[in-house]
């Protein structure tokens, strides 16, 4: 029954991990030749309200079955359109000189009315940002190329694309072996040797690594007001990329803090030259919780690893406190990435005078834990004298059977 009960969890919980993943996608012209080409990852994050002054952040990637219906190739402007889900499109708008073409414009369109996505929405409205991208000056008869991410940010919408490869105005019906690479992957550096082990083991085993620094992190409004998000832990993340496993910590005085506070959602994003994570909280006005988490590692050789899981529901706390864990935690994100935490304490929400409130601490913390290898203690002895007493009992019916024959 033990078993049953775990096989049905493990899979109810593995229908809420989502991986971003590649889409790829080919357009051809009226002569049914290639003439436009796409292989990309894309993430979204959308801030929608969900009553009066309450909001909720979601998180989704671009999927890997998508419509094409709408694209167009012409001789100096093309048009990628990607639809997906219940009416959500993504268009990207192309332009060509003489030797060079470029991306003009970016148009994500989203449906609040699909419930799938915007669970709660209080608008039915189907709404559209753009962008302009810095990809430009790309060769005739060379493809874009850019593995480093590219983080577009208007209004309440983030888009973060990774892994680009696109050529629109193909003109001999075959994707180029050609690239036009993107500056930042040219300038981007390498993880120094010290932060990464990579080791054969199997993707569960356990992180070799230093334990990693702990970190103060904190959002506050503005540059005169004290903080209203503060977090502290030291991060380890462990990541598969093929047949082998890597780990990498996150270096405190290497990374780069953002986010926001919100009434009912904030939101905390550390990014550093390999690691970029945003961990969202929901406020219940009762408790929070880390609602999602959006984790990309780029590591020294291979391409980027992206794990999004936005329904999650750990870190709670009563609103006016923070939570706290001292000890080491493993959190699964997706079955190719996993984080570890240390010493870890955050308040998302109701911090008073830029410091911690009092603390709710995690089981493994708290002076009942002790409790759980004497219950398994018991249990077991339990189990131990059924089974004896059940043994004697047969074997004594048993001699009573023979004794009367």
């Amino acid at each position: 029954m033990f078993w049953c009960a775990f096989v049905v969890l493990f899979l109810a919980l593995g229908n809420e991990l989502h991986l971003s993943h590649t889409t790829e996608v080919s357009v051809n012209s009226t002569e049914n030749k290639l003439c436009l080409y796409a292989n990309l990852m894309v993430n979204f994050s959308v801030t929608y309200e969900v009553g009066v002054n309450k909001s909720e952040t979601v998180l989704f990637v671009l999927p890997e079955n998508v419509t094409t219906e709408g694209s167009t190739c012409k001789n100096t402007t093309s048009t990628l359109k990607l639809g997906f889900g219940d009416w959500h499109s993504w268009v990207v708008e192309f332009t060509k000189d003489n030797k060079t073409y470029q991306v003009d414009s970016i148009v994500f369109t989203y449906n609040l009315n699909d419930s799938s996505v915007f669970t709660n929405s209080t608008s039915n409205e189907t709404k559209s940002v753009t962008t302009k991208p810095r990809i430009t000056n790309v060769g005739v008869d060379t493809y874009y190329s850019c593995k480093s991410e590219n983080v577009q940010r208007v209004e309440s919408v983030t888009q973060t694309l990774y892994d680009v490869t696109l050529q629109a105005f193909v003109t001999n019906g075959s994707k180029s072996d050609t690239d036009t690479v993107c500056a930042a992957d040219l300038t981007s550096t390498t993880v120094a040797p010290t932060t990464t082990v990579t080791t054969t083991a199997a993707p569960t085993s356990t992180p070799t690594l230093p334990t990693p620094t702990t970190g103060n992190y904190s959002i506050a409004p503005d540059f005169n007001s004290t903080a209203c998000l503060m977090a502290t832990f030291g991060l380890r993340i462990g990541f598969k990329q093929g047949d082998k496993v890597e780990t990498i910590n996150l270096v405190p005085s290497a990374t780069n803090v953002s986010g926001a506070c919100g009434v009912n959602s904030s939101n905390l994003t550390l990014t550093s030259d390999t690691i970029k994570i945003m961990f969202t909280f929901s406020n219940d006005s009762k408790k929070f919780h880390l609602h999602a988490l959006n984790v990309t590692v780029k590591p020294a050789t291979g391409a980027a690893v992206v794990a999004v899981n936005t329904n999650m529901s750990i870190w709670a706390a009563a609103v006016g406190s923070s939570y706290m864990c001292n000890k080491e935690q493993t959190l699964t994100v997706t079955d190719t990435l996993t984080l570890y935490t240390f010493k870890l304490r955050v308040q998302p929400f109701g911090v008073e005078k830029g410091e911690f409130a009092t603390a709710v601490e995690c089981f493994m913390d708290s002076d009942l834990s002790f409790l759980v290898p004497i219950a398994v203690g018991v249990a077991l002895c339990f189990l131990i004298v059924l089974v004896l007493i059940s043994y004697l009992i047969g074997r004594r019916k048993s001699r009573t059977g023979y004794q009367s024959v």
